[in-house]
């Protein structure tokens, strides 16, 4: 028995369009709400939310058992990290602050068993083989992890075309909050600069035959993207999403208040 096919790295491959939404608020409970609304991607943040292996993992659980598919992203590209969150069960890594082709090369290194790379081969123990459950986990395994680069800086779109050119990348993710604030235009990712770099920058990736990958809460923008061929599109974020819509509700809850008093 393989590994689990990872039907998100399918989807990219076949280029079908995935849209998306940015879990960060870091419960299973709200994980599993957010699964259900029928997005066809779940983002579990670990990058700016407040997770860790454990908290992550719960929430993997719940989108694991919804029609959405499931993403992590990592705090940093770091080889030790990424084997645990490999070992937990996560098939697609996007990993953050990638800014040349040699860290590429050693990410793609990272998430591959030996003599391809240098993960290690602990899945005895790992929740990734169902506890030893899959009998042909490790020699299947590479070819379901897909592994997602983020460039959120002008280091790295300088660098572009070399991360491109590394096989095992499967697709390459945008970062517009901080690469506006690396532009000089902190707070502004929608600036003509900026916006002019995002899509000269999907289009070298979709150019290459990597998936490109974005987050606007723009529908405008989110819009362009796809149609510069953008395949993971995510353009929600649940803990933005809570906020406007709890500070509403205290809105007309003090509304309701002011105007009983006043009658």
């Amino acid at each position: 028995m393989p590994a689990p096919v990872n039907t998100f790295k399918a989807a990219l491959k076949n280029n079908d369009v995935q849209m998306g939404c940015w879990v960060g608020l870091a419960d299973p409970y709200v994980a599993e709400i957010t699964a259900s609304a029928g997005f066809d991607w779940l983002l579990i943040d670990c990058e700016h939310a407040p997770n860790d292996l454990r908290s992550m993992m719960a929430q993997l659980r719940v989108v694991e058992a919804s029609d959405s598919k499931p993403v992590v992203r990592l705090p940093i590209g770091d080889t030790t990290l990424i084997k645990q969150f490999l070992d937990a069960g996560a098939q697609t890594l996007l990993i953050p602050i990638v800014e040349s082709k040699a860290q590429a090369e050693e990410l793609v290194r990272a998430v591959r068993y030996p003599p391809q790379g240098m993960r290690g081969v602990g899945s005895a123990l790992a929740r990734a083989s169902g506890f030893s459950a899959i009998p042909d986990y490790l020699k299947t395994a590479d070819a379901e992890i897909c592994l997602l680069l983020q460039v959120e800086n002008r280091a790295g779109l300088a660098e572009l075309d070399g991360i491109l050119s590394v096989e095992g990348v499967d697709g390459v993710f945008i970062g517009p909050a901080d690469l506006a604030a690396d532009m000089g235009h902190i707070g502004e990712p929608m600036h003509p600069d900026v916006v002019a770099t995002i899509t000269d920058a999907l289009t070298r990736i979709s150019s290459a035959g990597k998936a490109p990958g974005i987050l606007t809460t723009n529908a405008d923008f989110a819009a362009t993207c796809l149609k510069l061929g953008s395949l993971f599109v995510a353009t929600s974020i649940d803990v933005t999403l809570y906020a406007a819509a709890i500070r509403k509700a205290a809105e007309a809850s003090r509304e309701l208040r002011i105007t009983l008093s006043a009658e």
